[in-house]
């Protein structure tokens, strides 16, 4: 069952909670401006991604407030100087960053109430965080005004002119490794997450190869009360089935004896429970050989 709204009946808040509480976790742009008069701003915000490499673009947005239906110092100071870093947080900034979130009045600087290190930018005026594991300078191409009322979002169309890594995040290869990062991302409410260890995982990437798809798996493998939908996405990966010869070979170990012992509806249990261990894994061609001998 679901339970289902038309956002016009919903209050503000309401549509805000439903919408974060779904949309999460979602990474966070820790926002730096300046204005005309030089000065500077701090602010995180939530409403955040990366959205095209060539040109190189991210986009945030900065809502009016949904109380009072004021646009944020992040939007009016770009409004005047339109440029702005945007830092990104780890866990190691988490309290800092949410107290940069507090309504002060224009014109305090947030890194002197935080304790935030400000470092010159390159490219543009408003400074970098000097805590920030990476940070992008910015040109903001554009600002789509999505309302006038509280809660409306402001789109900042931001051009990376100028990027930072600090180089202890990054592994052998040179490349960005998220179990050094500790990045944090914004859930509902109060809640958030931290990418280490106990929550990273991979799973195969088919950019590459076109498998075989859900549809091309049989009904009895594709219909089963073991395998669960991730399982199948992963059956679906391989390009081509195995050959018979490895079936054969399989029908020779001590496991296929095993599962042998059983009949009808507990076998295919059994079976399918194997491949499925075999799927965790990540052993897709095991599972389907393991699958094709019965």
């Amino acid at each position: 069952m679901y339970k289902s709204f038309n956002p016009a009946d919903l209050s503000v808040p309401e549509l805000h909670a439903y919408m974060l509480g779904a949309v999460a976790p979602r990474p966070i742009a820790f926002a730096s401006t300046i204005d005309k008069e030089g000065h500077v701003n701090l602010a995180p915000f939530s409403f955040f991604n990366a959205y095209s490499s060539a040109p190189p673009i991210l986009v945030f947005s900065a809502n009016r407030s949904g109380r009072t239906g004021e646009t944020k110092d992040t939007y009016k100071n770009i409004k005047e100087i339109p440029e702005v870093v945007i830092n990104i947080v780890n866990y190691d900034m988490i309290y800092q960053m949410s107290f940069a979130s507090s309504e002060f009045p224009r014109g305090v600087n947030e890194f002197t109430k935080t304790g935030f290190t400000p470092i010159a930018s390159e490219a543009i005026r408003p400074p970098r965080v000097a805590e920030s594991p990476a940070s992008f300078e910015c040109k903001v191409n554009q600002v789509i005004e999505l309302g006038d009322k509280g809660g409306a979002g402001n789109l900042f169309i931001c051009e990376i002119v100028r990027f930072h890594i600090k180089e202890n995040i990054l592994n052998a290869a040179g490349k960005i490794d998220p179990l050094k990062v500790h990045q944090v991302a914004r859930c509902g409410g109060a809640y958030y997450t931290k990418l280490d260890e106990t929550n990273l995982f991979e799973i195969p990437q088919p950019r590459t190869v076109l498998g075989i798809g859900v549809d091309a798996i049989p009904d009895g493998i594709r219909n089963s009360h073991v395998l669960t939908g991730n399982d199948l996405g992963m059956l679906a990966l391989i390009e081509q089935m195995p050959e018979q010869a490895l079936v054969d070979e399989f029908k020779k170990k001590e496991a296929y004896q095993y599962l042998s012992k059983f009949e009808g509806s507990e076998r295919t249990h059994q079976v399918h429970r194997i491949a499925q261990e075999m799927l965790r894994g990540n052993n897709i061609q095991d599972a389907w050989i393991a699958l094709m001998a019965f």
